[in-house]
């Protein structure tokens, strides 16, 4: 069997390397922290980044990272908090319960008032969706 003369290795591409991603989702999250919450603008924005990024996910236009064979023992414990938070979310926003039972996101309004601590939520969630992303 004849070694390949060459050996070649697959650079990622210039848009998916950390020196470009980052500061565009700090971009993207400065500008999504601008707008108030809960506002027309601010709905409107995260359907587009997330539909973009939902878009971009279901192509083949990012380079996949290979996805872990096997979770841990440990992981139950992360999905079991994830699963609750997710049931009682979706259940006192579909009941509308009001401000006798608010929501999560309610609750957290206070804290987002401030266009800092906005952007750096943006940030967090952009990062997140990117990382599953490439998935």
């Amino acid at each position: 069997m004849e070694q390949p003369r060459e050996l070649t290795v697959e650079a990622p591409r210039a848009w998916d390397r950390p020196t470009f991603s980052i500061p565009v989702l700090a971009c993207l999250s400065l500008v999504g922290g601008r707008f108030a919450s809960f506002s027309t603008e601010a709905n409107l924005y995260v359907l587009g980044t997330g539909g973009l990024l939902i878009w971009l996910g279901l192509s083949n236009r990012v380079p996949r990272r290979p996805a872990p064979t096997r979770l841990g023992s440990g992981a139950v414990w992360w999905v079991l908090p994830i699963v609750v938070f997710g049931v009682f979310e979706g259940v006192t926003f579909v009941v509308s319960a009001g401000d006798d039972f608010p929501t999560f996101s309610r609750l957290a309004d206070p804290l987002l008032e401030g266009q800092l601590i906005r952007s750096v939520a943006w940030f967090a969630w952009l990062g997140a969706f990117w990382e599953l992303v490439r998935r």
